[in-house]
């Protein structure tokens, strides 16, 4: 007999003496989806809370005063980035978006976050950092930059859409 003998079916060869080809077994006959992320997905980052700053800005401290005392509180400028760009100023708007955004990634990576994953709006801490994200996408929309507002968008949305929700309107 020619071919080869199946070791896992009751096959048997064909009447001209040869064994069926070995049957390929695909992600679905496994019951599999080959889209699905068989790691899953990263756990929710969460930014420290920083009751101190979060207090001198919710107790009306300029924000401007609270960014030089916490440079690390993405809240602080993100408020500099909203007044900026309600103040019709959107180069200054981007400014202050990028230096929250930037702040917050690197309060993030300390966090554990690994470059992707959740970053939930519910958690307060890490609300800065999402305005910040908004405010960036949206001044640099302003100002014609247009492949950094789309990143800055989609990277918002995929860190919470709640976040997006509530902040794109």
């Amino acid at each position: 007999m020619t071919g080869h003998a199946p070791f896992h079916t009751d096959a048997e060869p064909t009447r001209h003496g040869r064994w069926p080809p070995l049957r390929r077994h695909t992600w679905h006959d496994r019951g599999m989806d080959p889209r699905q992320n068989l790691l899953g997905e990263p756990p929710a980052t969460h930014l420290p809370d920083l009751p101190e700053a979060e207090a001198a800005l919710s107790g009306g401290t300029d924000p401007a005063e609270v960014a030089a005392r916490f440079p690390i509180y993405s809240a602080a400028w993100a408020d500099l980035a909203e007044r900026a760009y309600a103040a019709g100023d959107p180069v200054a708007a981007y400014a202050y978006a990028r230096t929250g955004y930037h702040r917050g990634l690197d309060q993030l990576r300390r966090a554990g976050w690994k470059g992707h994953g959740p970053i939930p709006w519910e958690h307060q801490a890490n609300r800065g950092f999402l305005r910040s994200l908004h405010m960036l996408a949206t001044a640099a929309d302003a100002i014609g930059e247009t492949d950094e507002a789309e990143r800055c968008a989609t990277f918002l949305r995929d860190s919470s859409s709640t976040a997006a929700s509530e902040l794109q309107g």
